[in-house]
């Protein structure tokens, strides 16, 4: 169905092209290129799967655990300040104290505000978690502008920005030799190490059968003798804390300040990374590396091809829809699937054997 998806959503993009009079072939061929058609794009795209790795990864936990985290965007912009103020500060910290400091500074930014008041209201008050961690999202944002505009992150001058990160807090590029002026650092490992984790955790441990034991039936789990309001704070902190290291991750490899114009969206995508993937570790790996590809080789498409960047858009629209409806066609083709009649009513009717 993921391929399925994604097939359909490229097919009807071309069509949509065609109708507005551009060339659908000439199109996918310079988003390509720009994705892939060199090392430099390669590593650029691959730089850009980091994040959506990260925060698919605690969206995915999220939703294994029954729960709909859509706050991850705030949450890796927490994570993104907590790793900038560390980075920033102690610059005689030798590299192998500082960037584990940092990133656990962002993992543990982001676990608190993920899971300590929506997962809190959600297992002692029941209050949603898709209004609490959007609201908290919202507030996350809006404290990360305060901090760079005239805040205390704001760093000497006139431009509302954060000081840079100390160069013993920055995380070295990959084979610069090879993926020239690429963005690609060693994020890149800390992203497969984090797939491997959350897979045998989810589905080789204890504490992992748990958590998806919540998300199948809570009050099974419940009436089974397990703690859903912790596996449920668990859970939303958990989330937060991958979506957290997204943003320390991001911070410490690429951007290395925080800019009053920040944007990312990467905790938006992230959402869709997960659907698209059905919350499995591995599969989210190459969902994040196609929406990183359809975002990197977006500008390639309109350079050569004239086509708008926005058009990367519309296909993820589509992709959407077709991932949304596979629910509604399983639900429908149990609804129209012709019921076998029980034993006893095949008795009655006359068509089975009386039983001896």
């Amino acid at each position: 169905m993921p391929l399925y998806a994604v097939l359909t959503g490229l097919i009807l993009g071309g069509v949509i092209m065609a109708i507005a009079k551009y060339n659908p072939f000439a199109a996918y061929a310079a988003l390509f290129s720009g994705a892939f058609g060199s090392p430099t794009a390669i590593g650029n795209t691959l730089a850009g799967a980091v994040p959506l790795i990260l925060a698919g990864l605690g969206i995915a936990v999220a939703f294994r655990t029954g729960l709909f985290n859509i706050g991850a965007e705030g949450q890796y912009w927490v994570g993104a300040m907590a790793a900038v103020w560390v980075g920033y500060h102690f610059p005689t910290m030798p590299w192998i104290v500082h960037v584990p400091l940092a990133l656990g500074a962002a993992m543990l930014a982001g676990g608190i505000w993920g899971g300590v008041i929506p997962g809190l209201a959600k297992a002692f008050v029941g209050a949603h978690e898709v209004i609490t961690t959007m609201m908290m999202s919202y507030i996350a944002i809006l404290i990360a502008h305060f901090m760079v505009e005239n805040g205390p992150m704001m760093a000497p001058g006139y431009v509302p920005q954060s000081p840079t990160v100390a160069a013993s807090a920055t995380l070295p590029p990959i084979l610069p030799a090879v993926f020239l002026n690429s963005n690609l650092s060693d994020a890149f490992f800390i992203a497969v190490a984090a797939i491997v984790v959350v897979h045998i955790v989810l589905f080789h441990t204890t504490l992992g059968y748990k958590l998806r034991a919540v998300g199948f039936n809570a009050r099974a789990a419940r009436y089974a003798g397990m703690n859903v309001p912790l596996y449920t704070v668990l859970a939303l902190g958990v989330s937060g804390v991958l979506a957290g290291l997204a943003g320390g991750v991001q911070m410490l490899g690429v951007d290395l300040q925080l800019t009053d114009t920040f944007q990312s969206g990467y905790g938006y995508t992230a959402i869709v990374v997960a659907l698209l993937a059905r919350n499995n570790p591995i599969g989210i790996f190459f969902a994040s590396v196609f929406f990183a590809a359809l975002s990197a080789g977006s500008q390639i498409m309109q350079i050569n091809a004239g086509v708008s960047a926005n058009m990367t858009d519309v296909i993820t629209g589509i992709i959407i829809f077709f991932v949304a409806t596979d629910r509604l066609y399983g639900y429908w083709s149990q609804k129209m699937r012709p019921r076998r009649p029980s034993s006893a009513a095949a008795i009655i009717s006359g068509k089975g054997e009386s039983p001896q």
